[in-house]
C-alpha cells in the first residue's frame, strides 16, 4: 500500500510542477485578482478529473487519437479566448498589484474562476492522456487489490498535487505585491503563453504538426 502512495505522491508532483494551461491560468488569476479568488481554482481537478477516473477505470484503457484532437481544437480557442479577456482588461488600465485585488476583464465571482479552470481541464488534451496512460491503468491495479490501495493512491497523488497548485499561488501573491508594473509584465507573460499554447494546440488538432 505504500508502494501505491509513494506512486500517487511522485505523480501529484509532477503534475504539479510540469507546466501547462491549469498552472498558466493559475498564475494568471492569482496576478489578477489576488489568492483569496486564485485558490479555488486548485480545487478544479476534484471535479474535472471524475469523468477522466470513470473512463480509464470503467471503460477506456486509452482515449483514442480522434476525441484528443477535438480536445486540442477546443482547447486551443479556449486559450485564445482567456488571453483575449486578460488583453481587454489590461488595455482597459485595471488595477493591479498592491493591496488591492485586480480585476482583469471586470469582477470574476470564486464559481466563474473554478468554472473556467474546470474547462480549462476538460480541453487540455494532458488530463486525457495522463488518465488513459498513466494514472488510469495505476488505478485500475490499485482497485483490483482493495478499494483502500486505490484511495491511498488518489491520497498521495491529489495531495501532492493541489499542495504545488497551491504553492503557485502563495509564491505569485508575493510578487504581485512589489511592483504593478511587475504584476503588469507577468500578465503580458501569461497572454503570450496562452496564446502559445492555444496556437500550439489549434495547429496539432488539425494536424499541421504531430
Amino acid at each position: 500500500m505504500l508502494g501505491f502512495f509513494t506512486q500517487g505522491v511522485s505523480l501529484g508532483f509532477t503534475a504539479g510542477t510540469s507546466p501547462g494551461p491549469l498552472q498558466t491560468f493559475l498564475i494568471q488569476s492569482t496576478l489578477a485578482h489576488g489568492w483569496r479568488r486564485a485558490l479555488i481554482c486548485i480545487l478544479s481537478p476534484l471535479i474535472s478529473d471524475i469523468p477522466f477516473i470513470l473512463l480509464t477505470v470503467f471503460i477506456l484503457n486509452q482515449f483514442p487519437p480522434e476525441v484528443i484532437r477535438i480536445v486540442q481544437i477546443i482547447g486551443g480557442v479556449f486559450m485564445l479566448y482567456l488571453a483575449w479577456l486578460t488583453i481587454k482588461g489590461l488595455r482597459a488600465g485595471a488595477t493591479i498589484g498592491g493591496n488591492a485585488d485586480g480585476e482583469i476583464g471586470g469582477s470574476v465571482s470564486l464559481m466563474t474562476l473554478l468554472g473556467r479552470t474546470v474547462l480549462i481541464n476538460w480541453t487540455s488534451p494532458g488530463p486525457y492522456i495522463f488518465w488513459g496512460t498513466v494514472n488510469g491503468p495505476l488505478l485500475s491495479e490499485a482497485l483490483r487489490l482493495s478499494l483502500w490501495h486505490g484511495v491511498v493512491f488518489m491520497a498521495g497523488f491529489y495531495g501532492a498535487f493541489l499542495i504545488l497548485l497551491a504553492g503557485w499561488v502563495v509564491i505569485f501573491d508575493r510578487l504581485r505585491h512589489i511592483d504593478p508594473r511587475v504584476t503588469t509584465g507577468l500578465l503580458w507573460l501569461t497572454v503570450l503563453v496562452l496564446i502559445g499554447l492555444g496556437l500550439s494546440l489549434l495547429a496539432r488538432g488539425v494536424g499541421l504538426i504531430a
